[in-house]
């Protein structure tokens, strides 16, 4: 095998490139066929090591991303559908222009790769080589230019709940160089002599055992009934993003939530949570719409709701995607606005150059508010607020100086149909849970709706494309924080530098 993918020349190892890269993202949720990466990944360190030049190997794993992120990220195209008089005739451009640019992070890490391998004596050193590289330029990914971490390689293993625990250590991005390291299993074995094939082999699945058994140890020891006393309801209200805007449909909808948030009555609920933009109005200048609104908020309890906010110097005609919070007198006791805001989707980034407007209804750009923020509201544990994507962003969702009990997430999915989309937006909000040690409560408009532990696991759930409410208690928060949710990536720089430095062992002892 080895030999027949290094004997490739011309535009067939570029095809075979961006087929490897296409079949390692149906590794990543909701497919999780993470198998698929031992073929990807060996091999194209079989063909970079048969590149006859920095360029080639730098057009190789530029290829490789292309189908990687091509088949990873396509569900954008249902965003520029949602108004396609408008915006289905950018979608054969965007899609296609963001994979590319998403591809440029798997280039330069075959190009660090191809320069570096060379003074490397044995495949075990190649194989830490290739998963720092990559790890390195994933993170750049998910900072660089407002930062865009969709589908890191560490979800692949969201299949597996004590897998996952690792992420409380060292984070997604650990769980990254955890699998981009075992997927290199094949070419070590290529390059082993058969008598031999089996240290590998062994040394590997030990790894990935222990990793597994130390995640079962922790989920074992999870108090099964650690939960506080309040119980939510996550309204899914289930409107198409296609009628979502629609003038004379937007009454209907409000009713709609109000109608599915009564439904069983609130009799023991804290707090009734809708989604994202669920009010498409001005709270604060509309008193008869809280009014309204009010008959769906629990007795001495609060509801929680996306609505668009105009915050202090955000100007006359500014408004921000942002967070109300109504008392069951229709009061407002506080607020949020989103900060880390969706590049076209929320803002236009050299906006006089550019000649399209944003794909969410509005004129100019949204108000970006400070920061991530801890709320505390009279009859809740303080939380941290988090609209749509602030979510998918490892060791960026909370105020560390004021830590909260909980992370409140609430999205619209609505934006990308029944596709992948909706699944590894899901999987984010689970690691991040996990490397923060607080519950997590996601109300999505269209799924997924959940209610999730510390740990990253279910409690309840709603699925995608249903209209209906969870009720489900709110779990408790960690007694302290584990270690990436103390250190953040400082406990990823410890895994790489000791990767670094294991590698360097490995040099000296041949």
């Amino acid at each position: 095998m080895q030999g027949r993918v290094a004997a490739l020349r011309g535009w067939r190892s570029f095809a075979l490139a961006f087929f490897l890269g296409a079949l390692g993202a149906f590794a990543m949720p909701p497919w999780q066929a993470f198998p698929l990466l031992f073929l990807a990944f060996p091999g194209l360190v079989w063909l970079l090591g048969a590149a006859a030049s920095r360029l080639g190997a730098f057009l190789l794993g530029l290829a490789f991303g292309f189908g990687h992120f091509l088949i990873g990220v396509h569900w954008i195209a249902h965003a520029f559908l949602v108004d396609a008089e408008r915006f289905a005739w950018l979608a054969p451009i965007a899609i296609p222009g963001l994979a590319l640019y998403l591809a440029l992070f798997p280039a330069a890490a075959a190009l660090v790769f191809y320069g570096l391998r060379g003074h490397l004596g044995s495949a075990w050193q190649r194989c830490l080589l290739f998963a720092l590289v990559w790890v390195i330029f994933e993170w750049l990914r998910g900072h660089l230019l407002t930062g865009f971490p969709w589908m890191p390689l560490g979800h692949g293993w969201v299949f597996s709940e004590a897998m996952m625990q690792t992420a409380a250590i060292v984070g997604s991005y650990g769980l990254s160089f955890v699998l981009a390291f075992a997927a290199m299993l094949p070419s070590v074995l290529a390059e082993t002599a058969p008598s031999h094939r089996q240290r590998p082999v062994f040394f590997t699945f030990l790894f990935l055992l222990l990793l597994w058994g130390g995640g079962a140890l922790r989920l074992a020891g999870a108090d099964p009934h650690a939960q506080t006393e309040l119980r939510l309801r996550l309204v899914q209200a289930n409107v198409p993003q296609a009628l979502k805007w629609q003038p004379d449909r937007q009454a209907r909808h409000l009713e709609r939530h109000v109608a599915l948030s009564l439904d069983g009555g609130l009799e023991g609920i804290a707090a009734v949570i809708w989604p994202e933009m669920a009010v498409p109005f001005f709270l604060e200048e509309s008193p008869a719409l809280r009014e309204r609104l009010a008959q769906a908020v629990p007795k001495n309890g609060l509801l929680l709701t996306g609505a668009p906010r105009r915050p202090p110097g955000a100007g006359a005609h500014g408004l921000s995607n942002g967070l109300v919070a109504l008392d069951e007198r229709g009061a407002i006791l506080g607020g949020y606005d989103k900060f880390h805001l969706v590049p076209f989707g929320e803002f236009v980034p050299l906006r006089g150059l550019l000649p399209i407007s944003r794909l969410v209804p509005g004129i100019g750009d949204f108000y970006r508010g400070p920061g991530p923020v801890t709320l505390t509201l009279g009859g809740l544990p303080p939380l941290s607020p988090l609209i749509c994507y602030e979510v998918i962003f490892p060791g960026a969702v909370l105020d560390r100086n004021a830590r909260p009990q909980w992370l409140l997430n609430v999205t619209n999915d609505a934006w990308f149909g029944e596709s992948s989309g909706p699944y590894q937006h899901f999987a984010a909000a689970r690691f991040r849970a996990i490397e923060e040690g607080l519950p997590l409560v996601r109300a999505a408009n269209t799924g997924i709706s959940a209610i999730l532990d510390p740990y990253g696991r279910v409690v309840r759930h709603l699925g995608l494309g249903v209209a209906g409410t969870v009720d489900g208690p709110l779990p408790a928060a960690l007694e302290s924080p584990p270690p990436y949710g103390r250190f953040g990536d400082w406990t990823l720089l410890g895994l790489l530098l000791a990767g670094a430095l294991l590698g360097g062992w490995r040099r000296r002892a041949i």
